[in-house]
């Protein structure tokens, strides 16, 4: 026969995985745990106390006893973490992959992968799938279309309601109050923009990614430098791409010449764009870098091996993706909170900008 505080202990147990306390919740006073099984208030504490150092509660002073994150340990003797990504085998997200793959194998953890390919719908049935299965213990997330309103974020919400703790990777929706993992975007734009300017450039475009926040970012990051440096901010030389252009930037050639033709170099979102840029410039005869220069962000091989080698802001992807494990290991093993971090970016000079008079 079970002692009467285990009686209480596997009561509160078996409560958190049928769901009907969640992560959070405060538990049933011990006045009220006393009269619900008639038995001591002492008795009641000595559950308490065993639920606590095993981590499956934490007593706050003056307010009661709550679900902490550790109680919802896996019964399948095994930890799942997925990773649900915009996209998965192209640029750099097999660097981020491989990153997060490295620690949670470390860990003994299961990596689960989601694509949504960045689209709205795709990331909710994601979501409400795992809601519905109660499949996995965390979700490391890359936030879709980031720079616009999104209509998932409640049930991002009701994930970490459920315990299931939730951290973001690359970028992230700024109406969440969740933890990410990204590059400091704005500073990364910033570098870019600074670079063309050490090197004499005054007329520079931009383009930047509209339904993405980190399109915003570095275009914040581009206009501190031209302002820093009291150039104006011409709206005349920036071009704007939702997803679906960036993909397909060929066709967008007429409106991104027209937008440049009085600069001498131009900031891109990524170094996918500009490695599309430096091709609609060849197919006019227009030369980087001697008549344009172009600068990319993030230094990925797409920057090392374009024909005329990209200068580019280093993301340190893979990085990203080790830091995101660790911290969600660290939340679900040991109980840790996990804290946003954005990683500085370093600029990467290849070929691409020419020199014209060099400001210091």
């Amino acid at each position: 026969m079970l002692k009467k505080y285990k009686v209480i202990t596997e009561w509160v147990q078996e409560e958190i995985r049928k769901g009907s306390l969640h992560y959070r919740e405060r538990i049933p006073s011990e006045k009220e745990l006393a009269e619900q099984f008639g038995v001591s208030r002492q008795t009641v504490r000595r559950a308490l106390e065993d639920l606590n150092e095993a981590g499956i509660v934490e007593s706050r002073r003056g307010s009661g006893t709550y679900v902490s994150m550790n109680a919802r340990r896996p019964e399948r003797g095994e930890t799942r973490i997925a990773v649900m990504l915009t996209y998965v085998d192209t640029y750099i997200f097999p660097s981020i992959i491989r990153g997060i793959e490295s620690e949670l194998s470390r860990e003994g953890c299961i990596l689960q992968i989601a694509v949504n390919n960045n689209a709205v719908e795709k990331e909710r049935m994601v979501l409400r799938e795992f809601i519905r299965t109660r499949s996995v213990d965390g979700l490391i997330a890359e936030a879709v279309k980031s720079g616009l309103p999104n209509p998932n974020l409640d049930l991002y919400r009701e994930l970490e309601k459920m315990g299931i703790p939730v951290l973001f990777v690359n970028s992230y929706y700024r109406d969440l109050d969740l933890p990410h993992v990204s590059l400091d975007d704005r500073k990364a734009g910033y570098l870019a923009a600074r670079h063309l300017l050490e090197c004499g450039h005054t007329k520079i475009g931009g383009i930047f990614k509209s339904d993405d926040g980190q399109g915003h970012f570095r275009y914040a990051g581009y206009t501190d430098a031209l302002m820093e440096r009291e150039i104006k901010v011409l709206g005349s030389r920036i071009i704007w791409l939702d997803s679906g252009e960036s993909s397909e930037l060929e066709e967008e050639s007429r409106r991104i010449l027209k937008r440049l033709k009085d600069c001498t170099a131009c900031v891109c979102y990524n170094d996918e764009v500009a490695y599309k840029l430096t091709e609609i410039l060849r197919k006019e005869a227009i030369r980087v870098p001697e008549d344009m220069s172009v600068v990319g962000i993030d230094n990925s091989a797409m920057a090392e091996f374009c024909p005329v080698p990209l200068t580019s802001v280093r993301n340190p992807v893979e990085e990203l993706g080790r830091s995101a494990a660790l911290k969600m290991v660290g939340k679900i093993f040991r109980g840790e909170e996990m804290e946003s971090e954005e990683f500085a970016p370093e600029l990467v000079i290849r070929n691409s900008v020419r020199v014209m008079n060099r400001l210091i």
